[in-house]
């Protein structure tokens, strides 16, 4: 289903927790709108594979002074892949969709999201992206830093229980090896810590709509999506 209310396209964010199922929130509404995706999350996972891969990382801990020195050699775009109706992310030429969703990426995305010279350097990257209106993005600071005046504002939360539940099953189809209590103990520390870095923390826009999805299906959803979207002067 496409609608044409309003007329002009418009700038939609959608912001939350980790694992509210965002990216495919935004996934849906882009494809009933005609807009372009984009998943910003998907941007920082990129950045922290690429430390993990290109020598950033050792025995777990972040170096963050070489990350930072190695940001001018990382390319990020996205390209279409007709098989799953989406797009796809690539570094520096290279498909690094399916690595980017590991436990072992999770568990350090925080910390690369928290720097400073790697937001500036993807905010800035996404603004781009987002010029031309007619985009939903979906992270954890697009209404607040890198589109404060989207038309649009979407807030997702759910349960910790839930969504921990989520990724596990998630990671489970991908054959992962997990327990839930590390998948949940995983999502309390990135809660923790999107909610009190210092810079660009994880907040509702004071002008963002709240969608609790814990108990919805994506059909629930998307007729949620549809009355605010039909709302809209």
């Amino acid at each position: 289903m496409r609608y044409s209310k309003p007329n002009r396209k418009i700038v939609i964010a959608v912001d939350g927790f980790s694992s509210c199922g965002k990216s495919t929130f935004a996934k849906m509404v882009a494809a009933r709108l005609g807009y372009i995706f984009i998943d910003t999350g998907a941007m920082y996972r990129a950045v922290t594979l690429y430390a993990i891969e290109n020598g950033c990382v050792e025995n777990g801990i972040l170096n963050e002074e070489r990350l930072v020195a190695s940001l001018d050699d990382i390319r990020i775009d996205f390209r279409f892949n007709p098989d799953r109706g989406a797009s796809d992310i690539y570094v520096n030429g290279q498909w690094v969709e399916g690595k980017i969703r590991t436990i072992t990426v999770s568990n350090l995305v925080s910390s690369v999201s928290a720097i400073g010279q790697v937001r500036e350097r993807l905010v800035a990257m996404q603004q781009e992206m987002g010029r031309e209106k007619g985009v939903v993005m979906d992270g954890r600071d697009i209404g607040t830093v890198v589109f404060p005046n989207a038309e649009l504002k979407i807030f997702m939360t759910a349960d910790p229980e839930v969504r921990a539940e989520r990724r596990y099953r998630e990671l489970l189809a991908k054959g992962e090896e997990v327990s839930r209590q590390e998948i949940i103990e995983n999502i309390r520390q990135r809660d923790h810590l999107d909610q009190s870095r210092a810079i660009s923390p994880l907040r509702k826009a004071d002008d963002a709509i709240v969608l609790d999805n814990g108990g919805m299906s994506l059909e629930e959803e998307m007729e949620w999506f549809d009355k605010v979207f039909d709302s809209l002067a």
